[in-house]
This record gives structure tokens, sequence and C-alpha cells, in this order.
């Protein structure tokens, strides 16, 4: 499809060599046939008028108008009178047949994929205003780089929030802004490397290749951590030697146990023992809906805990934006990796975040997205008892995903692969095992994208592959 220019003349890039033997008119039209033969300039493309190409290569508008005739007449352009010049059809390279496109995949019933909040309740309406009134009140200053930690304003805005609903120990001065929590880990990890530290921790089940990935690019080994139904095994964790963990303590991911009490100060206690860091990925602990949340371990030992939240779970990932709450010690490290990452994040879109949080919209969204999933869940749950009453439900009443416990003697991976076939996407909790294994066989099934119908229809049309024998 071509480019259209509304109202305004395209720019294309022409050249003439007034020193040169080849007169110019030949100059000029050698080079439009060479743009249009090698596909630069596509069929119904429009050309810069006459007027204005002349005055950009500082040649009479006489000698361009002769140019266009010329290739007009060669069957290179077309122009009508009123109308722009145009590349005319047939006159460009055809390019080799591609091959056919695969053919499309067929579309869902349901696609219990987790980590996805429901993207069609994204508060738009609201975002758009927070982004005018942003853009309204910004100072010419603040369009320049800024300091890389992000907007002084969001910074603010961010360390009363989460105090206010984390019981975070959180000052704006220690605060970085990033873009989600990948870059997050990825800065932290770095940072952690400069001071010595050589073995990350990880949860097992968890998210293997986020953790690995970010691990080899900061120069760590990785090691997997068994998680039980009271959290990450701090016994077996201080086993590996690991001088930094990376835990969900709010929600364990994926199999949504919360950090028992008497876990939570075992791990501070590794990290005060030891001098280790507790790497606190607080992803959805906002969407606890059966009772308040727990707070934020960050608030008991803000030296030895780093904090990642973003606002991929709570609005949508596509905003990438997210935030550290930064130790001391490592505060300066991990400002100096965010300069030299990206130079900082998007501001305008960090002040439309703060004036959302401050006008109350962002938690009116959270209040609403609380009863929706908290809805979902309770038809997910009477879902399963209906049509599998074999197949057990675990994870706290919080966020949009559940694990469903299979019988021993089903196949996680021919029930995954049997389920696609049926249009239903499921996912078994071998990904999140760092051995992949698939017994003892469970499925995590995220519901935070689906309707309440999806997630009904979906468990029906797969019903009897979760209890097969």
């Amino acid at each position: 499809m071509p480019l259209e220019w509304a109202g305004l003349s395209p720019e294309v890039l022409l050249s003439v060599d007034r020193g040169g033997a080849e007169p110019l008119r030949a100059q000029l039209e050698r080079q439009v046939r060479e743009a249009i033969r090698t596909g630069r300039l596509d069929v119904g493309e429009r050309l810069p008028s006459s007027r204005e190409l002349a005055a950009t290569l500082g040649l009479s508008r006489g000698l361009v108008q002769d140019c266009y005739a010329q290739l007009q007449a060669e069957g290179y352009l077309v122009t009508r009178v009123g109308s722009a010049t145009r590349v005319a059809a047939g006159a460009c390279r055809q390019p080799a047949a591609a091959p056919a496109p695969p053919a499309p995949a067929p579309t869902l019933i349901a696609d219990f994929r987790s980590g996805v909040p429901d993207l069609r309740s994204f508060p738009m309406a609201d975002w758009m205003w927070a982004l005018r009134e942003a853009g309204r009140a910004v100072p010419t200053a603040g369009l320049d780089y800024g300091d890389p930690r992000g907007t002084v304003r969001l910074r603010e805005v961010l360390a009363g929030y989460l105090r206010r609903v984390r019981a975070a120990a959180a000052d704006a001065d220690r605060l970085v802004v990033c873009s989600g929590y990948q870059q997050g880990l990825d800065l932290v990890l770095r940072a952690l490397a400069d001071g010595g530290a050589r073995i990350v921790a990880y949860e097992d089940p968890g998210s293997p290749e986020t953790a690995g990935s970010a691990a080899a690019r900061a120069g760590l080994a990785a090691v997997p951590v068994p998680v039980d139904e009271a959290g990450v095994d701090v016994d077996a964790l201080a086993a590996t030697g690991a001088d930094a963990v990376v835990v969900t303590p709010a929600h364990q991911s994926p199999t949504g146990v919360v950090l028992a009490p008497e876990r939570r100060l075992a791990l501070l206690d590794w990290a005060t023992r030891t001098g280790g860091t507790v790497i606190e990925d607080d992803y959805d602990a906002e969407f606890r809906y059966d009772r308040d949340p727990v707070g934020a371990l960050q608030g008991l030992a803000p030296d030895r805990v780093v904090a990642i939240g973003t606002v991929s779970k709570s609005l949508v990932p596509a905003l990438r934006l997210g935030w550290l709450l930064c130790p001391a010690s490592i505060a300066d490290r991990i400002v100096a990796h965010k300069h030299l990452s990206d130079r900082g994040s998007p501001a305008l879109d960090q002040l439309a975040l703060a004036t959302m949080i401050e006008s109350g919209r962002y938690d009116r969204h959270l209040r609403r997205m609380r009863t929706r999933y908290a809805a979902r869940r309770d038809v997910l749950v009477g879902a399963l008892a209906t049509h599998t009453p074999g197949v057990r439900l675990t994870g706290l009443a919080a966020g949009f995903h559940a694990v469903a416990h299979l019988p021993d003697d089903v196949d996680e991976t021919a029930v995954v692969t049997a389920a696609r076939a049926r249009r239903v996407g499921l996912y078994g909790m071998s990904a999140h095992r760092s051995s992949h294994a698939t017994v003892p066989p469970r499925l995590v099934l995220g519901f935070g994208n689906l309707s309440s119908d999806d997630v009904s229809a979906g468990i029906a049309a797969v019903a009897d592959l979760l209890t097969a024998t």
C-alpha cells in the first residue's frame, strides 16, 4: 500500500552533481527511474510537486517539469490535472513471488494463557485524559532527557502510593522508573554483579527462562530453589550459596501460594546473615480479593530487599512502565545502568500515570477489576466442579490465574495438545519447572483476558481430557 501524505508533499532523497559531465536533467531522470525500478518508490506513491522539488534541489521548475514529462512518456509516472504526480502501475520492479503465508491459526474458544490481564477493560478514556492533562502541564524543560531515575513527580506519587497500598518503605530518591519487569530485573542483577554477586536463585516452579536469561546477561549463575505450600524453601536457598533470590511472596507465580509468615521472617534473616539480596516481584499484589493483601517484604527490610512493580497487570503490558524500590547500597549502580541502558523511560507516560494515580482513577480501575477477576474465578471453580469434579483447583483467591491438579495418570503434554485441536489454549506447569518435568500433571489456568462465558465454554470443551485415564 503506498504511503499517503495527508495535505503534505512527500520528500524523496535525490541529489544532483553540478560539476559532473552528465546534464542535470539526465541525472534527475536517472535517479527517479532507479528509485522506481528498485522499489524505493512504490506504485501509487506521490512525488514532490515540481515547484517543491525544484526548490529543494536548486533547479528550475521547468527542468523538473520536463523530467516528469519524459518519465510520464516512458510509463514511469502518471499525472492528472489537479492531482499529484504518482508512480504508474507496472513501473516498479516486480518482487519475487512470496511463499504462500501459513494458514492462520484457528480462533480459540478460550485461551487460558496466564499473566495477561483483561485487555478489553483497559481504561482507555482515563488514560487519554491523563495524557492530555500531563501534556498541558509539562514544562518545556520536562521534554529533555531528564533524570534516569524517572520524573520527580511520578516517583513522589508512586512513593506515596506504595507506602499507602503496599506498606512499603518507599522513598522517591531511591525509586527508579523502568520499562517493565524484565528491564527492572536486568538492572538489579547487573548492579549486584558489579558488587561481586555470582549466583542468583529463583523459585521452582517459577519463571526459569526469565530468571535464567537475565542472570546470563549479567554474568551470573542461576539456580532453582523449590517452592512448597508455604512458599520458597529458605533452608534449600541457604544451601545454594546464592547471593540473591527472586521471589513472588504475595502471590507465588505460578502456584498461587502466599509466603507463610515464618518463611518471610526466615527469608529476611537469611538476607541479613549472608548479606544477600531479596528481589521481590510484586507483580499482582493489588488483586487479592478474598481478604486484604499482605504488605510488601520490602517494607520490613528496605536495606535488603529490592521491590519490582509494574502496571503490566494492573493496566496493560503495552505501557511498559515499572519501578524499582532500591536499597541504598545498590541504588547508584542501578541508576548508572539505567542511564546507560536507555537514558530514561518515556516522560509523558510517566506523568500520565502520576496523573491517573493522583486523580483516583487508577484506584477506581483496580477496584473494578478485583470484582471482575473474583467473579471469573468463581465461574472457573464452578465449571470445574460441574464438568470435572475430580480436578482440584489451588491458589489464593487472587490475581487472574489458578492451578488445576490433574489425575496422576493424565499426560499433561497430551492434554495440552488435544485441547488445542479443540480450539482451547491450555498450558502445563512443566513450562514453569526448571526440569520441565510433566509430572505431577498440572495446568496453569489464566482467566484474566477471558469473559465468564469464555471460561465456561473452554472448560466444557476439554472436560473429558482433564479426567481421561
